[in-house]
């Protein structure tokens, strides 16, 4: 077997998953990271694998894109889905976690590991001296700076790739302290957790119920309230997955209420009826001390979120933990720029891992990674593993990045990814088809390529 010398640039999911995983393997890796002595402008940790937009990776459950590409990657021994399962906090059907305590042990695999020599250093250029003995030769260069990727660094890699990067701008949402809440109006729950007609109140969710005049107002407030601009010389380009609350809110004042703030499955204790709209609240950690507002990712500043978020009942009084604010990630046009292996095809021997490819999410962002160690590990063994079939949740994901696009964009992995089913499905089983054809065709994959 091939010892691969590897530079990893970013300890982010993707670049810690990827160093893990050749580390493993008895590759030698270093692996960059800028903090603590430069951060981006949402990171506030020193620590590695730091979530930054929420703790939540979303759905648990194998009837859902991201719930089974997590089943594949606790298949594969994936250092990601470890951590986050030793790490979870309730969420209903949801995977959520301890986000302090997620990156303190993210941190703490990668020290441990012999293998990874963890360097503070920021690396500003594809071409920066420090990366030249990995490019030349047998070596190899993983770019996996994420989407908070710096201007020089973005900058120099859209050099390599002979055209301008492409940008889009993404919101993360307001966390509040929980004994901030007014719990007379707010109550526990999750989505149709009733009994006899009544909230059971046993729920993983803290909820605010609004009738039409409370929400009308609220809406009212978002459309007109203070909201942060982008550069002069920035085009904003949201992704339609991580909208801001106060663009959702101008698409039309029943948007919300279909959205992240639909009452439905929900029944308010004080009324026994169903709310107007709802917004959640998801505990940020085990111990439930703070909460994030599920879905209302914004870029309002600071004092009008106060103002606007405050007219919400039950957060009259809400005591904000974290402001929400707005920060540009950055991604590459994959199809165009990347080889089906994720090295650009302008250079060989760079490789790129994580959001800055294309994917969009942190549990896509860690198979990014989890794939790209896989695929390097079994290559210098001399076995490398074909790509995983469409028909699964990561061969759809990598897929997406292969599939020229007029306007192509980050994603989440879901079932529209994947090719179509053969058979008809009735509507409410058609997920179901999915996922029993995607865990078959992943085994037969597994079996023949993954050792």
């Amino acid at each position: 077997m091939q010892t691969l010398s590897v530079a990893i640039v970013g300890g982010g999911l993707a670049g810690c998953e990827c160093a893990l995983r050749l580390a493993r393997y008895g590759h030698h890796v270093t692996l960059f990271e800028q903090k603590p002595g430069a951060r981006s402008p949402a990171h506030v940790s020193d620590f590695l694998g730091e979530l930054v937009c929420s703790n939540s990776f979303r759905s648990d459950e194998l009837t859902s894109g991201v719930g089974l590409l997590k089943a594949e990657m606790r298949a594969l021994g994936s250092d990601f889905m470890a951590v986050a399962d030793a790490c979870r906090v309730p969420a209903g059907k949801a995977l959520a976690v301890d986000r302090e305590a997620f990156a303190r042990q993210m941190t703490e695999r990668v020290i441990a590991q012999n293998n990874i020599c963890l360097v503070e250093r920021e690396i500003r250029s594809v071409d920066e001296e420090v990366l030249r003995p990995f490019a030349e030769g047998r070596g190899i260069v993983i770019i996996a700076a994420g989407p908070l990727a710096s201007e020089s660094l973005s900058s120099s890699l859209a050099e390599v790739i002979g055209s301008n990067h492409c940008y889009f701008y993404d919101a993360i949402a307001p966390i509040v302290w929980t004994d901030s809440l007014n719990m007379d109006v707010v109550f526990r729950g999750s989505r149709y957790d009733v009994e006899h007609g009544e909230a059971t109140g046993k729920g993983d969710y803290f909820n605010c119920p609004m009738n039409r005049e409370e929400y009308e107002n609220f809406y009212q407030a978002l459309l007109t309230a203070h909201k942060v601009t982008a550069h002069a010389f920035e085009q904003e380009r949201h992704f339609e997955g991580c909208m801001p609350v106060e663009a959702l809110a101008q698409r039309g004042p029943r948007t919300l209420t279909f959205g992240p703030l639909k009452p439905v499955g929900f029944v308010d204790p004080r009324t026994g009826h169903r709310p107007w709209a709802v917004l959640q609240l998801r505990p940020e950690n085990a111990n439930a001390e703070a909460c994030n507002l599920v879905g209302c990712q914004t870029k309002l500043v600071q004092g009008e979120q106060v103002r606007v978020f405050r007219l919400v009942p039950g957060l009259e009084r809400a005591e904000f933990a974290r402001f929400g604010s707005m920060h540009r990630n950055t991604y590459v046009n994959a199809p165009a720029v990347l080889a089906p292996d994720l090295s650009l095809k302008a250079r060989p021997g760079v490789f790129l891992a994580g959001q800055i490819t294309g994917v969009e999410g942190y549990v896509e962002s860690a198979a990014c990674g989890l794939w790209l160690g896989l695929l390097l590990a079994g290559r210098a063994a001399g076995c490398e593993p074909a790509l995983p079939p469409a028909e699964t949740a990561m061969g759809a994901l990598l897929r997406h990045l292969r599939t020229p696009s007029k306007h192509f964009q980050p994603s989440n992995v879901h079932f529209g990814l994947m090719p179509a089913l053969e058979e008809k499905a009735h509507k409410k089983e058609r997920k179901a088809h999915y996922a029993r054809r995607a865990q078959s065709a992943f085994e037969v994959w597994r079996a023949a390529f993954v050792r």
